[in-house]
């Protein structure tokens, strides 16, 4: 039998769903502001690209920290701090009169974004009964896949008919209104007491860690994964790393909760999770980048090309999570990664140098969603599954993290392999960077098949 739902809680998960889409458009919508810029504030290359590093760093170091105290100190305070200092970051962004303060600009955007992403799902997920929070959380990354699939297009709007500094004002209607929906609808909630200081020692540590790591994996793009500092970077994040996981063994209060890790549905979800996302965005990227450097799209016409399969995510992602509710996600979310990999498949095999946009691309981009519908918003369901609800932030910020971190890897592999092929064979180097992401998604499903679970949390709490 499905449990009934207040009509509040859809409206409060509403308002944290478009708090996601703001913060999702707004990742996806400054690669398309890089031209406009560069020409207005004189800004290198090198200095363009810290305006993405900055944001992917600060959010990738700083979810585990923000899940924490969310569940400590309340989800929703964490939530609208998080849209007023994303808020105020935009705002700097926006007014920015050089490429040096909008670098700072969008670090503080990004701690906005750390804290929203897990306090978001975390502070209405308590108001759904288990036999609808994959639904919840259907509707939650539905929203995502949308600010995915109208970024581009939403940014080259504006830039083309206000200027590039409106990418960042247009935030801040919205998050005044999701600020004062959340007020008015969403229930305070906390997971731990609030007694009991966080570890002192292994919060910062590891907060250094994560950002010493992700530093590395984004700047080494840049400066060479050879080059010294980023070996420096590297090292001294990986050294940092054990001491982090035991401070989190031995104390009360640790920055990381190990104890989620003896859940197999979340382990599972989590490992399948990070091999996911070795392959989606930077799969996403190598398709922006055919239709636009390869077959001569323009940015706006790139944009709207690559919306169907955004589209089709967020049509599947709510009933997916509905099925996920009622059968188990093992074969639902299996199925969903292995057609993610077969529409890169067909990529491999029909893709060439002339542009075949609808008998090619099209198909490969709808199958694409299609896949991603029954995944994405599915997996973070599936790592939350039989996770208790004093813990769902950081449960969410855990998996976000490693999510994070390994969008950043898979990005710095692919661009790697593409850099790789002859300049006069460039399709040689998709083909490439495609055998990376299939492989990956292959690794994905077959591990999630393996490892999680049967059945649905309902049948394994009895």
């Amino acid at each position: 039998m499905v449990e009934p739902v207040e009509r509040r809680s859809w409206l409060a998960l509403g308002a944290a769903t478009a708090a996601a889409f703001m913060v999702v458009v707004d990742v996806s919508i400054v690669n398309v502001a890089f031209p406009s810029i560069q020409q207005s504030l004189g800004a290198s290359n090198a200095a363009l690209s810290w305006i993405v590093s900055g944001y992917s760093i600060t959010v990738g170091s700083f979810l585990l920290l923000s899940g924490r105290l969310a569940d400590r100190q309340g989800r929703r305070r964490m939530f609208n701090l998080g849209l007023a200092v994303f808020a105020a970051g935009s705002l700097l962004c926006g007014v920015a009169p050089r490429v040096e303060m909008l670098v700072a600009a969008r670090v503080v955007q990004a701690m906005g974004g750390s804290l929203i992403m897990p306090s978001s799902l975390a502070m209405v997920l308590p108001e759904f009964p288990v036999s609808r929070r994959s639904a919840a959380i259907g509707m939650w990354g539905a929203m995502g896949a949308l600010g995915a699939a109208f970024g581009p297009s939403i940014g080259a709007l504006l830039i083309n008919g206000l200027g590039w500094r409106w990418i960042f004002y247009v935030n801040l209607p919205i998050a005044a209104l999701v600020f004062a929906a959340s007020l008015r609808l969403v229930r305070e909630s906390r997971g731990e007491a609030a007694g009991g200081r966080l570890d002192v020692v292994g919060v910062p540590m590891g907060t250094l860690a994560l950002a010493l790591i992700m530093a590395a994996i984004v700047q080494g793009e840049g400066w060479g994964y050879g080059d010294s500092r980023v070996l420096a970077l590297a090292a001294v994040g990986a050294v940092l790393l054990p001491f982090v996981v035991w401070r989190s063994r031995s104390h009360p209060n640790p920055l990381l909760d190990l104890t989620l890790f003896s859940y197999r549905s979340f382990w599972s979800a989590t490992a399948s999770f990070g091999l996911y996302a070795l392959a989606f965005v930077p799969g996403f990227l190598m398709s922006s980048l055919l239709l636009q450097d390869l077959w001569g799209l323009s940015v706006l016409e790139a944009g709207l090309g690559l919306t169907p399969g955004p589209i089709m995510a967020s049509l599947l992602s709510i009933p997916a999570g509905r099925q996920a509710d009622r059968w188990g996600h093992r074969w639902l979310l299996t199925s969903g990664v292995a057609l993610c990999g077969l529409s890169y498949v067909w990529l491999l095999l029909m893709a060439g140098e002339s542009s075949a946009y609808f008998a090619v691309f099209l198909p490969a981009n709808i199958a694409l969603g299609i896949g991603v519908g029954l995944s994405i918003a599915t997996f973070v369901s599936a790592a939350m599954c039989d996770i208790s609800p004093s813990r769902f932030a950081i449960a969410n910020a855990t998996t976000r993290t490693v999510q994070q971190v390994c969008f950043a890897l898979g990005i710095a592999v692919v661009v790697a392999l593409f850099s790789s092929a002859p300049s006069s064979d460039l399709l040689s180097g998709y083909q490439r960077a495609w055998v990376w992401v299939i492989a990956a998604f292959a690794a994905s499903a077959v591990l999630f098949a393996l490892a999680f679970p049967s059945g649905n949390a309902i049948r394994r709490a009895r």
